[in-house]
């Protein structure tokens, strides 16, 4: 039977990262990827935003990661060329009430390492996007936007330059424990043995869990999926900032902001709800609580947008849970040694891709 040093399961860009950074130091690796081609999941269903940090609990794997992530992936997009612009963006308080929160978050994000943050009136913030309503607004310079399938293959071109092998429509169907490593099948046709998995499975990494042996409900480990809608506009085009409302308290999503691409258009998202199937649908059904939200701080009506595309995130977090924290553990001490799990892995999980690589290396 084959045999290699390391079997990563899950080409999004955690995925890719991990087996790029890997494959500097490390022996024979095998990412294998269910679908035909990498991100097709939440690595390509999402914003695009390159977040500074200022949203996660102080101490926690959210807040140390996307810190060292924002800071290694702008020096990654500007040594690799890829396209992507540090706009900026604006936390925005509609009224007098929300202010305190919006002093909060300045405190936790600077608490985090988050530099420059700045506290606005309404006016100063209305002169960067002339178009906002706001009674004040927290400027957060470090966010931007970029090109995430560039920065995917480039990571794909520098792991197969590495000596990665790559197999693409390629399901890991079992995994059995064995002495010293695991014996894994895939598509329910051929086996390979490995001496360490790095489970970067995304939506379904509590189920590779599973397959290995692991009770996933007594580790914390059981995703809950949660879908968030896109809706597009044609009403503004080539916004200078990025727009977010203040978040939700609960932890669950970040508030229907704008979106903004490299070619200038804008959309708004996501949303927030659990669903229990994979289904990349928009519901329309959902365009008034769309125009509700945004109305909060730029003008907009019904007729101005229109069904764009959706995501969904492996949540932690089930309905009504508290905030949870990213899961990257080794499993030794659960009795799986060399099985590494990445579970959880929503936003900020883009941003933080190259430092989890950077975290995987140490584990």
């Amino acid at each position: 039977m084959d045999k290699v040093d390391t079997v990563i399961i899950g080409a999004g860009i955690i995925g890719l990262a991990a087996a790029e950074r890997l494959s500097r130091s490390e022996g024979d690796i095998l990412l294998v990827e269910k679908e035909p081609d990498f991100g097709r999941h939440c690595s390509s269903r999402n914003s695009e935003v390159i977040h500074s940090g200022i949203y996660y609990q102080p101490g926690s794997l959210k807040a140390g990661l996307c810190v060292e992530g924002n800071r290694a992936l702008y020096s990654f997009l500007k040594e690799h060329g890829i396209k992507h612009k540090r706009c900026g963006k604006l936390v925005v308080a509609a009224d007098e009430e929300e202010v305190p929160a919006l002093h909060a978050l300045k405190e936790k994000g600077e608490r985090n390492g988050v530099e420059e943050l700045l506290l606005l009136r309404g006016s100063e913030a209305a002169g960067m996007v002339p178009s906002l309503k706001a009674h004040a607004a927290l400027f957060v310079p470090s966010t931007g936007i970029f090109d995430s399938h560039a920065v995917m293959r480039e990571l794909e071109r520098s792991a197969r330059e590495n000596g990665v092998l790559f197999a693409y429509d390629t399901e890991v169907t079992a995994v059995h424990p064995l002495p010293g490593g695991y014996r894994l099948s895939f598509n329910d046709e051929f086996e390979m043995e490995s001496v360490r998995i790095i489970n970067c499975a995304g939506l379904w990494s509590d189920r590779i869990c599973e397959m290995a042996g692991m009770d996933v409900d007594t580790a914390g480990y059981r995703l809950h999926w949660n879908k968030g809608d896109y809706f597009k506009t044609a009403r503004y085009r080539n916004f200078e900032r990025l727009i977010y409302p203040l978040p939700d308290p609960k932890g669950i999503h970040l508030g229907i902001h704008t979106v903004s691409n490299l070619q200038g258009e804008v959309s708004f998202g996501p949303n927030s709800y659990y669903v229990s199937e994979l289904d990349y649908k928009t519901d329309d059904s959902q365009r008034l609580s769309f125009v509700t939200a945004v109305r909060r701080y730029l003008d907009i009506d019904e007729g101005d947008v229109w069904p764009d595309m959706c995501g969904i995130r492996p949540k932690l977090q089930g309905p009504g849970d508290p905030e949870r924290d990213f899961v990257i553990r080794e499993e030794s001490e659960r009795g799986f040694p060399g099985f590494i799990n990445l579970v959880g892995i929503e936003s900020p999980g883009l941003t933080c891709c190259l430092s989890i690589a950077n975290l995987l290396v140490h584990l």
